[in-house]
């Protein structure tokens, strides 16, 4: 029986990536678009998981639905864990993925390389049709800014997120070489099985 789940997001990458990373099972997936849900829920969590949590729950409720929220986003060591739970709108609200990456590397300019440590976070919350946390996981995965952007794939900071060990960005990465190590891929990888279990509860 297709089960269906809200992914809380606006961002038709992300769902697919989701729908990707879970091909096996028998999910129809929605964004917010699709349910018709424009309302943003207001992010005032401290960290990832706290974010995550308050969009569960509200969009949950909202839609009725069974839902699946992330907060993911990049720290960077040398900017003292900026841009981390405001990833979203560094910059300005009014900012492009591409212009936010060229103010990330504008604000990194002049740091040496060994300095241009970074990770990607992701906070994943599964909440019930009635807004109860059901699971909840996070992934990270640990990289380099590079000194310019490099690749075509994925989306938002991807094209800077540099991996010594693979010597490729986040962007230059087949998909399922990024599902494998990727933060929401690891944070999937960790709530999935209470995912397996509600999906057939």
């Amino acid at each position: 029986m297709t089960t269906t789940l809200l992914v809380a997001t606006h961002n038709v990458g992300k769902v697919s990536e989701y729908a990707d990373m879970l091909s096996d099972l028998d999910i129809a997936w929605l964004s917010l678009d699709e349910v018709g849900i424009s309302e943003d829920v207001e992010e005032t969590g401290t960290t990832f998981l706290e974010n995550a949590t308050l969009k569960a729950q509200a969009y949950a409720r909202a839609s009725g639905l069974l839902t699946l929220a992330d907060d993911s986003g990049l720290v960077v060591d040398a900017l003292a864990g900026a841009p981390g739970v405001h990833t979203a709108r560094y910059g300005g609200p009014d900012l492009n993925s591409r212009q936010r990456y060229e103010f990330l590397l504008s604000n990194l300019q002049g740091t040496t390389w060994p300095e241009r440590t970074a990770r990607f976070v992701c906070a994943i919350v599964l909440a019930g049709a009635d807004g109860e946390v059901l699971a909840a996981a996070q992934g990270e995965v640990e990289g380099m800014i590079a000194l310019q952007p490099n690749g075509k794939g994925g989306f938002g900071y991807d094209p800077v997120f540099f991996l010594p060990e693979l010597d490729r960005t986040m962007a230059q990465l087949p998909p399922e070489t990024k599902h494998a190590i990727s933060h929401r891929g690891r944070a999937l990888r960790a709530i999935e099985p209470q995912l397996r279990v509600r999906l057939h509860a």
